[in-house]
């Protein structure tokens, strides 16, 4: 009987480790990516977002392999800074990461964002399945209805490619560099962009 007993106790801890995982593994993840200029100043808004997992800085939608930041600051790979985000859809939807999308650019602009000119800042919804471009041109069409703009809204919707994480030091900059990240965001001609847009 003590044996069993002690096999029991020894049991007890494993299975619930085992259930934890599987419960784990029940948590059906998506992916949206996103590219809104800097990608400093993307990252904040979506890492304060309840539901959203994980979110990475990086490049996307260019022609060659494992791009630098310096070969995409170039201007001559065809990426645009971006960033990924892994979330959860019963936590927060796709339509509302667009919506803080929107709210944290200016959709009007070609080729740029604020202070950054270049195809490598333009903005654009990477879409990963047939339900995330249709709910993204629909958002994209109440928005362009809206009358918020004086310009035509020319983001871009376009398949999902190859996205590259950014080098480390440029992950979660904003923490890590706090007093650079400021100087710059403050300095970008973002915020007064979006207080006149959307108001506080």
């Amino acid at each position: 009987m003590k044996i069993i007993l002690s096999a029991i106790i020894f049991l007890i801890p494993c299975l619930i480790t085992a259930k934890g995982a599987d419960m784990a593994s029940d948590k059906q993840l998506e992916i949206a990516t996103f590219a809104g200029g800097c990608f400093w100043c993307m990252q904040p808004f979506f890492d304060h977002t309840k539901g959203v997992i994980k979110t990475t800085v990086g490049y996307t939608g260019g022609h060659e392999a494992n791009p630098s930041y310096e070969d995409v600051s170039s201007g001559s790979t065809g990426h645009a800074e971006s960033i990924q985000i892994e979330f959860d859809p019963k936590e927060v939807s796709y339509a509302k990461l667009l919506e803080i999308f929107w709210h944290n650019i200016d959709p009007t602009q070609v080729n740029g964002q604020f202070v950054d000119e270049g195809t490598q800042y333009r903005t654009a919804i990477f879409y990963h399945s047939d339900e995330q471009k249709r709910i993204a041109e629909k958002s994209k069409q109440l928005l362009a209805a809206s009358g918020r703009f004086d310009r035509p809204v020319v983001t871009q919707i376009v398949p999902a490619t190859t996205f590259y994480p950014a080098e480390e030091y440029h992950q979660k900059y904003y923490l890590k560099s706090t007093f650079q990240y400021n100087m710059y965001h403050d300095h970008s001609g973002r915020p007064e962009y979006l207080e006149k847009t959307w108001g506080n």
